[in-house]
């Protein structure tokens, strides 16, 4: 990306790739070991097609591999494809190559005849499958390692979302595509052995993995197999994710509190920060219930104070920005379409505005959310007091982040549920731009400029187009974006080869003798 921001930290991770390349000139790292990695909490399924959540995706990216995934400057590069695919010139075929030799778990040869099955899976599973589904005419093996994807018009974010690690395309087995997931065979380093939920997911070596050729890129390039096993422990309370990591119990604990960032120094486990990270986001509920009127959500939009939510979420500062751009600036996607209506924290206006809409008075504003990521229940009761300010009759419902990931696909249940976004690549792999995803966003402005945006090649044309995006997600607020933060995790100084990234990974780490 073309940004200051983005250089700083795109030089930070190549420099870490540097280093451990240089270092692996000099002497290979140590193999063996096991590493415990302490997570937010159990994830609610190990099919990575089935889930957007960040969880699902942290685990089973060292089990499934995609076609393509980003490298370190978040540009799409080949992973089971060979190389980038052939593009016609009108924008609408791709011809991707497969890489020979690939494996499945089960000792089964990977071949178009899987790629083409996974795909189908992928278009009526995953909700970022069905967003490119549409714009799909066909898909077809030309022959054993070769599948020719057509397209009824360009799509510019189809690489993109084949690249994605939640709701993934993931190559599967031809004959493991069922739904659910029957068996979780995939081709990546590591392999399933063992799943006690609420206690641990062991996943080791897969020695039957061929990595690519070329160097480690971000989450592309080789992926080496150098710790025997790693098992993914949930622990949902954060408090017992510092300790454990402080007393030297995980190797790397995610999702570490600003807050706890003292205790981490020297020792047994020491900060990992990733700036910037994302942004925390309300995400609303326009297809039913009290939100599904859009003059409502813009009265929620005038009471919310994101300065106050962002203090009580991250404290400091240093750890959040107040900016309500979708990207901030320094990213080839920042723009200020819309910005005038983020910030006024105003629950008088509020008041007004909601009475105007013919708010009853009574009829509860229900805020899903989990203390599992503990900023996201610290905003929570912050906008709880400014929407009650506003007249709005206001329940928390506080749940583990498990539950929170099932009951947000019932239109029912909820009127606003927290999440959070890493920066990603590409816009429109933004939860709200699907018509599928929780809070089920449709609308003739925001198809017509999503259509604008995804139908354009030209990557300066693309940036100009995407502030037409934004401008329609403040005019009709399908979500709150609260600022921008940094996220925290601890690690132990003997784990090496640990690039900081939003989704953390573990092939290319290594324990030190």
């Amino acid at each position: 990306m073309n940004t200051m921001r983005m250089a700083c930290l795109l030089a930070a991770l190549s420099a870490a790739l540097m280093s451990s390349a240089a270092q692996a000139q000099t002497s290979e790292p140590h193999r063996g070991g096991v590493i415990d990695v302490a997570t937010i909490g159990e994830p609610p399924t190990l099919d990575p097609m089935a889930s957007t959540a960040d969880l699902v995706g942290i685990v089973s990216q060292h089990m499934f591999e995609t076609l393509f995934t980003f490298g370190s400057d978040w540009t799409v590069v080949p992973l089971l494809a060979e190389k980038l695919p052939d593009i016609s010139q009108d924008g609408r075929v791709y011809t991707i190559r497969l890489r020979d030799g690939i494996t499945f778990h089960d000792g089964s040869k990977m071949d178009s005849a899987d790629v083409l099955a996974s795909l189908k899976r992928w278009q009526t599973v995953a909700s970022r499958g069905q967003q490119a589904a549409s714009h799909i005419a066909s898909v077809e093996a030309v022959d054993p390692l070769t599948v020719r994807l057509t397209l009824k018009e360009p799509f510019a974010p189809l690489l993109s979302l084949l690249a994605f690690n939640n709701s993934a395309a993931v190559i599967l087995p031809e004959e493991d595509v069922a739904v659910p997931l029957e068996k979780p065979i995939g081709t990546g380093p590591y392999a399933l052995k063992e799943r006690k939920p609420d206690q641990y997911i062991q996943l080791v070596r897969f020695d039957g993995y061929k990595p690519r050729e070329d160097a480690a890129n971000g989450y592309g390039g080789a992926r080496h197999q150098y710790l025997d096993e790693i098992r993914f422990v949930p622990v949902p309370d954060p408090n017992t994710r510092v300790e454990g990591a402080v007393a030297g119990q995980f190797a790397y604990a995610d999702s570490i509190p600003v807050e706890s960032v003292g205790r981490l120094q020297g020792g047994k486990t020491e900060a990992v920060t990733l700036k910037p990270f994302g942004w925390p986001v309300f995400v609303m509920n326009t297809k039913q219930g009290l939100l599904s009127d859009v003059a409502k959500r813009r009265a929620v939009l005038t009471a919310l104070n994101p300065e106050d939510m962002l203090i009580a979420g991250f404290g400091s500062s240093d750890f959040y920005a107040v900016d309500g751009a979708l990207y901030p600036e320094g990213y080839n996607w920042h723009n200020q379409e819309g910005v005038s209506a983020y910030g006024k924290g105003d629950p008088e206006a509020a008041a007004a505005a909601l009475k105007e809409a013919g708010y009853d008075g009574t009829t509860p504003l229900r805020i899903l959310t989990s203390r599992q990521y503990e900023f996201h229940y610290k905003m929570a009761e912050v906008a709880a007091e400014y929407l009650r300010q506003a007249g709005l009759e206001v329940k928390l419902d506080v749940v583990d982040w498990a539950t929170l990931t099932q009951r947000r696909q019932d239109p029912a249940a909820w009127d606003i549920f927290i999440s959070h976004s890493p920066f990603l690549p590409e816009p429109s792999l933004i939860g709200v731009m699907q018509d599928t995803s929780p809070g089920w966003w449709v609308s003739e402005a925001k198809t017509k400029a999503l259509n604008a945006f995804n139908t354009e090649a030209d990557p300066a044309k693309r940036a100009a187009l995407f502030g037409e995006v934004q401008k329609v997600f403040y005019d009709e607020v399908p979500a709150f974006k609260v600022g921008d933060f940094n996220a925290v995790a601890a690690k132990s100084p003997a784990l090496q080869g640990v690039t900081p990234a939003p989704w953390p990974y573990f092939w290319n780490a290594y324990l030190a003798k």
